[in-house]
């Protein structure tokens, strides 16, 4: 019983938050559809009408250059010695021929030549030859000025013609008149290929050029005023486009437009366009259709989704219940494999302490080995030396061998101390080593092996001592350990040559070099047990003890192939300055 009550109180706690979010949705989307259209309403008509005062500016232009170009005319034609024979000889036989030919120059709608009486003997238009304009303003304001007079004529068809005309005068006296019509007609048929309703008006506002034929000759109350009742529909329409706020300066046809007036710099006439909102409310209007479809589109997708939540949430719950099933086996299985690798890893790490225990006996003694052959080969060979001295009764050279012998037990001391103190080597235990002595002390360590070989030695030592920071003991055991391979590498040479060069400079550098058969694997040259010689001659330790000596020093040994056969060992060193040296360059 109580779970059948709570399920529907739980329905009902979620369908309150539901109807919240709709009616929250539906109420945003009326506010951002009446933004959009207030913003963009505003936005387009600024725009349209911007681009309708940049129209009237150009019409306004091609207006005035128009009548600047046939003002020019009548200046022009009043000097033509043709003409004014003519005007006196009265013989007019060439004169309309001539102005056909000007015609086509200047691009005029027609030419008239007048005598004193106002006749029209020669024009253009070969039909208007004869007639009589004694009374026409043209003529006789054109008689009484000075210069070139414009003249506005209303013609009978309904129209307006716009003339320039000026006297003709010989020995002072006027002898006639010319007449230049201009064409504005064009103008007006070019302004009709647009939307925009077109009117010039002249000083009395009398509106004179219009794209609207019936327009002409009112004024523009007037010609605002006839047209037909608007009917019901276009005060509908009206009423449709007055919603949206558009700031309407006129109706034309039932239809809002916005009202564009320019001056035009001629004789007080102006100029005014009507623009459709056509293209705004088109615009507009689109961008809503988009807004209002992406919130229909929205409601749908919530409509699909909560219809889907009821079944998805069913699927969910099945499918989680399979999963878990499933994982409750996999974590079985993870289980018991993870006691088994257990198991395994406790024999896998008692395995590896056993091998890491031998591994390190083994080293131990591979060290320890390597390092005393050097002097038990060297005190055998002392032995020998003094047993032969003996011999020969030389007892005080034998002695110096037993001394030699002596300074190789110690020194066969000193290197078993230091292989139990490699693990807590310190900087306080070393001490200014000269480096060229500890040279001398390897070569003379080194020379009787040198000698059972007869190499060919060269070294190159400095003047005076050569300091640095380090164990002396430790660093002639680098020095006999690259003497060593050196001599080891120059078997197979037939004149062995090994070369030892010891220079002081912001660093200490003792080069070794020989002429053997050179380094092969260069990469593995430093690691432990990697050796080229056959068993029994050497373990591979010499190179990595000298290594971490070198590097206990703060240095490094390095190692090349020389260009010219052989190998080159390089060991840089810092150079030791005692206190008072490094104060005084401070």
């Amino acid at each position: 019983m109580n779970e059948t009550t709570a399920e529907p109180l739980s329905r009902n706690n979620l369908r309150w938050p539901m109807r919240t979010a709709f009616a929250v949705l539906v109420v945003l989307a009326v506010v951002v559809v009446f933004v959009t259209n207030q913003f963009l309403t505003q936005r387009f008509t600024e725009t349209t009408r911007n681009r309708a005062e940049v129209r009237s500016t150009l019409y306004v232009g091609n207006l005035i250059s128009e009548l600047q170009r046939a003002s020019i005319v009548p200046q022009l034609l009043v000097r033509d010695p043709a003409l004014i024979s003519a005007l006196n000889s009265s013989d007019y036989t060439q004169s309309t021929q001539r102005l056909m030919s000007f015609v086509e120059e200047i691009d005029a709608a027609s030419l008239i030549l007048l005598d004193r009486d106002g006749r029209t003997v020669a024009a253009t238009d070969r039909n208007r030859l004869g007639e009589i304009h004694r009374s026409a303003p043209y003529f006789v304001d054109a008689l009484r000025a000075s210069g070139t007079v414009f003249n506005v004529t209303e013609l009978d068809s309904g129209g307006y013609q716009f003339a320039y005309s000026r006297k003709l005068e010989d020995s002072g006296s006027a002898i006639g008149a010319i007449v230049v019509t201009v064409d504005l007609a064009t103008l007006e048929r070019s302004w009709a290929g647009i939307a925009d309703a077109v009117f010039v008006s002249d000083s009395e506002g009398r509106i004179i050029l219009s794209t609207e034929p019936r327009w002409r000759g009112l004024t523009e109350a007037e010609a605002l005023t006839r047209q037909s009742a608007p009917s019901a529909i276009e005060r509908a329409i009206r009423v449709t486009q007055d919603w949206s706020a558009l700031p309407v300066d006129a109706y034309l046809r039932g239809e809002a437009v916005m009202r564009n007036e320019t001056r035009v710099p001629f004789r007080g006439w102006k100029m005014v366009t009507f623009t459709t909102y056509a293209s705004v409310r088109e615009r507009v209007n689109g961008v809503l259709a988009l807004e209002i479809m992406g919130f229909a589109i929205l409601l749908a997708g919530i409509f699909w989704l909560l219809s889907r939540k009821a079944a998805s949430r069913i699927l969910f719950f099945q499918r989680e219940s399979a999963e878990l099933r499933q994982l409750n086996r996999q974590l079985q299985r993870a289980i018991a494999e993870r006691d088994k690798m257990e198991k395994s890893l406790e024999v896998a790490e008692q395995t590896l302490a056993q091998s890491s225990k031998l591994a390190a006996l083994g080293e131990m003694s591979a060290a320890v080995s390597h390092e005393l052959n050097q002097p038990l080969a060297a005190m055998k060979t002392y032995l020998a030396g003094a047993r032969l001295l003996m011999n020969r009764k030389r007892n005080e050279e034998a002695l110096a061998s037993f001394q030699r012998i002596d300074d190789l037990i110690e020194r066969m001391g000193a290197i078993t101390r230091q292989l139990k103190s490699y693990a807590r080597k310190g900087a306080e235990q070393f001490e200014p080593v000269d480096a060229r002595a500890a040279v001398l002390s390897a070569l003379s360590m080194m020379e009787p092996q040198l000698k059972a070989r007869s190499v060919n030695l060269t070294r190159t030592l400095p003047g005076d001592p050569v300091l640095i920071l380090g164990d002396r003991l430790r660093l002639e055991q680098v020095i006999i350990n690259l003497l060593r391979n050196a001599l080891d590498a120059t078997k197979t040479s037939k004149e062995p040559q090994i070369d030892i060069l010891l220079a002081a400079g912001d660093t200490v550098r003792l080069t070794v070099r020989d002429n053997g058969d050179g380094i092969e694997d260069l990469d593995a040259l430093f690691e432990p047990f990697y050796t080229t010689k056959q068993p029994g001659d050497g373990v591979g330790l010499g190179l990595a003890i000298s290594s971490g000596i070198v590097s206990d020093f703060g240095g490094r040994l390095t190692a090349r192939n020389a260009a010219d056969g052989g190998a080159v060992f390089e060991v840089q060193l810092p150079i030791w300055k005692d206190r008072e040296e490094l104060d005084a360059a401070e």
